[in-house]
């Protein structure tokens, strides 16, 4: 089987990103503590107590888009003192899914990444979890290998933000020691440098440089890990010059970089296996639930990334396999994603 290629609907989304940021005023991103809105139940308080002894909770406030399964002090049992930061990760979606979202969950299941795979140590497929729908019974069912469960019940919602659902089991992968600790790679990466050693990135880490924002993203880096979609030095000479990019603030600059950076680290295989329409970035964390995401999909064997309606593939391969993940972006995958009419209007 060929390999899957990886396309990316670009340079336009950054253009139409452009005129977006000169037209609109950002809107705080929905602050939801996840830990109080499931203690405020008293069957989950268990649940509750364990997350609020790891790290996950912080590694939440910065996060828009997620759904976790929430398992009820009954299916507990004498596991909660011991549950341990990497099996509580299983418990986080990073994806926004609804009640409602359930029947429509294909006959093969959807594959969703957990709050696991951030860190770098999921071997295989054991950073996801599959969804499956029973119309027949009208149950959907989480598998982990090794381990399932099913939804039980709609405990919070608070749409494209957050999802909370209780399940009857505590998912628990095969090979993970519940008690063991929670590591993590050792933070301390140059982003900038990391695109300089690559030779096709300059213009981005002068811009990276210039923006501000490198601090915030090896901070990023050091916790869930990033993946960024990096135009190429070619891919910039591209750009018309009457856009005046190069000129833009130092705010707007950051903007547009954030919203080329996923705060999930996803090499090209993991990738490949995430299936998300409204796959959020770092500006998506900057606004609101369901702005500034990605489109993240997979057509006859080739991996699209892009926004709104059009795409076209970008046929290289070549990438970063080390933390951060970065992925090169370049000219032949530039499209005009909506008409220069109409980005004229933005």
């Amino acid at each position: 089987m060929a390999p899957a290629t990886i396309s990316f609907s670009h340079f336009a989304p950054l253009t139409a990103l452009y005129f977006l940021l000169l037209s609109s005023c950002p809107l705080p991103i929905l602050a939801v503590n996840v830990t109080d809105l499931i203690a405020h139940h008293s069957s989950l308080t268990g649940f509750a107590d364990s997350l609020a002894a790891t790290s996950v909770p912080a590694d939440l406030l910065s996060r828009s888009s997620i759904t976790v399964l929430a398992v009820p002090n009954a299916f507990l049992r004498h596991a909660a003192a011991n549950i341990s930061d990497a099996v509580l990760r299983y418990h986080v979606l990073l994806q926004y899914i609804s009640w409602d979202d359930l029947p429509a969950i294909p006959a093969e299941g959807k594959l969703v990444t957990t709050l696991f795979q951030t860190t770098g140590r999921a071997p295989g497929n054991l950073g996801f979890v599959n969804i499956t729908w029973d119309p027949a019974a009208k149950l959907a069912t989480v598998h982990l290998q090794g381990s399932n469960a099913t939804i039980v019940s709609e405990i919070a919602d608070v749409p494209y933000n957050v999802s909370i659902f209780s399940v009857n089991s505590l998912l628990v992968p095969y090979g993970i020691d519940l008690m063991a600790s929670d590591t993590r790679p050792s933070p301390g990466v140059s982003i900038t440098k990391a695109l300089i050693d690559g030779h096709d990135f300059n213009v981005a880490a002068s811009m990276l440089a210039a923006s501000g924002v490198e601090q915030e993203f090896e901070d990023n880096e050091g916790g869930a890990g990033l993946t960024l979609f990096m135009p190429t030095d070619e891919a910039f000479s591209d750009l018309p010059n009457s856009l005046g990019f190069q000129s833009l603030p130092a705010d707007k600059k950051a903007a547009i970089l954030r919203f080329h950076v996923l705060h999930s680290y996803y090499p090209l295989g993991t990738l490949e296996k995430v299936v998300n329409p409204i796959e959020p970035t770092l500006e998506t964390e900057q606004n609101w639930a369901g702005s500034f995401t990605l489109n993240i999909s997979k057509i006859n064997g080739s991996l699209e990334v892009g926004v709104w309606m059009r795409r076209r593939r970008l046929l290289s391969r070549r990438e970063r396999t080390e933390h951060p993940a970065i992925h090169p972006l370049r000219r032949r995958g530039f499209i005009k994603t909506v008409p220069p009419r109409r980005l004229r209007a933005l």
